[in-house]
């Protein structure tokens, strides 16, 4: 690609790479399907999937050299499984929709170069850094990656915003139209509006680098020598707005780690599960961006966690008011559930909500954790779980347009969901509930992971939250 090669900026220019994208293959694939009509079964299905595979690869392109916004739905429908298509061209979608999680077309050294100059304000990289490859090893939607050294030889992960990304990202958040049509088009299942919002708040919370240098401070600190979480460290002299520096860390990403056997898989996620919902209860502040791309299985059965552009720090008062509606759930009280979520700001007028259909939607949602068993989450349970609260024809979904997510508790359901989807990709197994169980009742670790982890804890003399002690 050429230096001259920017993102595109404007609306009219976005709009119509979109537009493009979501036209051209729509009509190529009803065109598809016609022609089908008059072929053999067998050569039929070959030209379908083969233009299954090439409306996927096109969007994917597409969506990776806008970055901004539009990737960032590219990336979300790539982990939340598309369960609206045939079963046989799932993984066409799965395999090339995963590739905007841990890589985008890069942009030119050139264009990182001028980004570099401005934040070290003059000052040389010979004067920072031992070394610096000028190719990137990692891109994602609003930055790449760069491995470097510094003077005293360590190795560094350099992360640069792209130029001109807080420019696009104005003219894609002006687009909404157009990328609830693209929400359609990659995952028709998910709520179009819901989508747009999404957009909006996490990628406008993820430009400033120096935020998310202050969040992973916080982490690096909190799970520094833990036994099987890794949060790299930060180069705090020289971070900026605009670059973060940080711990290199080199491990097996999320894709080579769906190859891997069953107690493989089950044990990265048991560890996926305990540091996003653990961080909870241990330091009552957890990681919203539940991305598989920020994920490494490292040589050493370490998980390390990366980008930290969105956390959420929350109370004593509300960590017990969510221990209190697990309880009430986990015992099959309908009264009290109902209770507890008005409690949480979920419902206005208890007295108009059936409570009986409340606990069947919490289960389809929660069950996977609420429910004393080994479970191994799937990717029909993603479907359901979204079905539920997106889908009209769904039996639940007027009730639960009845509620209304409080603020305070919106990145904890998408940091949930999230995990749910890469559970399901994983194919992890686990009794969720004992694990949960550690946490909402105090009670003893139910695995060899929560023996380890809570002796890391106690060790460093960090109290957890009191366990609910309502019932037990």
């Amino acid at each position: 690609m050429s230096d001259d090669r920017e993102i595109p900026k404007g609306r009219v220019r976005r709009s119509a790479k979109l537009g493009t994208a979501i036209g051209l293959q729509g009509g190529r694939h009803a065109g598809t399907r016609a022609a089908g009509l008059a072929r053999s079964p067998e050569e039929a299905g070959a030209r379908l999937e083969a233009r299954h595979l090439e409306t996927a690869i096109r969007m994917a392109g597409v969506l990776g050299e806008m970055k901004g916004a539009a990737m960032k739905l590219g990336q979300l429908a790539s982990f939340v499984d598309t369960e609206f298509l045939p079963e046989e061209y799932r993984e066409i979608y799965q395999e090339q929709m995963a590739k905007l999680r841990d890589s985008a077309e890069p942009m030119p050294w050139a264009k990182v170069e001028k980004v570099l100059a401005a934040e070290y304000q003059g000052q040389g990289l010979g004067e920072l850094f031992a070394d610096f490859e000028r190719e990137a090893f990692a891109a994602a939607s609003i930055g790449q990656v760069h491995r470097a050294e510094l003077p005293d030889g360590r190795a560094v992960a350099v992360k640069v915003q792209y130029p001109g990304v807080a420019e696009a990202l104005e003219a894609d958040l002006a687009n909404v139209g157009m990328i609830v049509r693209l929400a359609r088009a990659l995952a028709p299942g998910l709520d179009p509006k819901a989508i747009a919002a999404e957009l909006k708040e996490r990628v406008l919370e993820e430009l400033d680098y120096e935020h998310e240098a202050q969040n992973q401070r916080v982490f690096a600190r909190a799970y520094r020598d833990h036994p099987f979480v890794h949060v790299p460290a930060v180069m705090t002299d020289l971070s900026r707005r605009r670059v973060l520096v940080s711990e290199y860390v080199a491990g097996r990403d999320f894709e080579a780690v769906k190859g891997l056997g069953d107690e493989e898989r089950s044990r990265f996620g048991e560890i996926v599960f305990r540091f996003a919902f653990g961080s909870i209860y241990h330091l009552r502040h957890f990681n919203a961006d539940t991305h598989p791309g920020n994920y490494l299985l490292m040589d050493d059965g370490r998980v390390a966690f990366l980008d930290f552009g969105m956390t959420k720090r929350l109370s004593v008062e509300q960590i017990e008011l969510e221990q209190v509606a697990v309880d009430a759930a986990s015992r099959k009280d309908p009264e009290g559930l109902r209770q507890a979520l008005a409690e949480l700001g979920f419902v206005k007028n208890p007295t108009k909500l059936d409570a009986e259909r409340l606990m069947d939607a919490v289960m389809i949602v929660g069950g996977w954790y609420l429910e004393d068993r080994e479970y191994q989450v799937s990717a029909r349970r993603v479907a359901k779980v979204i079905e539920i609260s997106t889908d009209p024809r769904s039996d639940y979904f007027n009730l639960l347009r009845k509620e209304s997510v409080p603020a305070d508790e919106l990145m904890g359901r998408r940091m949930e969901t999230g995990v749910l989807a890469c559970l399901a990709q994983l194919r992890a197994k686990r009794n969720w509930h004992r694990i949960m169980r550690e946490w909402v009742y105090a009670e003893p670790p139910s695995t060899e992971l929560g023996e380890q982890e809570w002796a890391y804890f106690e060790s460093r003399g960090v109290k957890r939250v009191p366990g609910y002690a309502g019932r037990t």
